[in-house]
């Protein structure tokens, strides 16, 4: 996993609305970059409505969400629940597996790969400045706020 120090790596991908968005557009403003398994799942619901409650309390940073689903898929998602901020799809695991979050888990004794609940702090210039591995949704979004503080 990557850690505090080392730059976030460069990325190409596609938003809820189908437009790409690359780790170029992230430089000059700090970022909150959190990897999640699935939309419109229990946990994932509870940490992306968590961090739109808390938005306007997010100082002077830009959020995005990262999971495997497909830009339709968070389209969906971000309609539900009213999210305002960038849902970015990972449709090939490339950045989850650049940034070291998609490993191999295990549910009712069956293994299997997905992300691993992380998010990334970064500064103006893209390096990684906290890192929240295995991340609990609940009362996520007021950490992520108190590290940016």
């Amino acid at each position: 996993m990557l850690t505090v120090g080392q730059a976030f790596p460069d990325f190409s991908l596609l938003n809820q609305d189908g437009e790409t968005v690359s780790s170029d557009s992230l430089r000059g403003k700090r970022a909150v970059i959190y990897f999640y398994p699935k939309d419109d799942t229990p946990g994932c619901t509870t940490q992306a409505c968590g961090l739109q409650e808390k938005l306007s309390d997010i100082p002077g940073a830009n959020v995005f969400g990262v999971s495997p689903d497909s830009p339709k898929s968070h389209r969906k998602f971000a309609d539900k629940f009213s999210l305002t901020f960038t849902l970015l799809a990972d449709t090939e695991q490339a950045l989850s597996n650049a940034a070291g979050v998609w490993v191999e888990k295990s549910m009712y004794g069956k293994k299997y790969m997905g992300v691993e609940r992380t998010t990334f702090l970064l500064d103006e210039h893209g390096v990684i400045t906290h890192v929240f591995p295995k991340v609990k949704p609940a009362g996520h979004a007021a950490e992520v706020i108190a590290a940016l503080s």
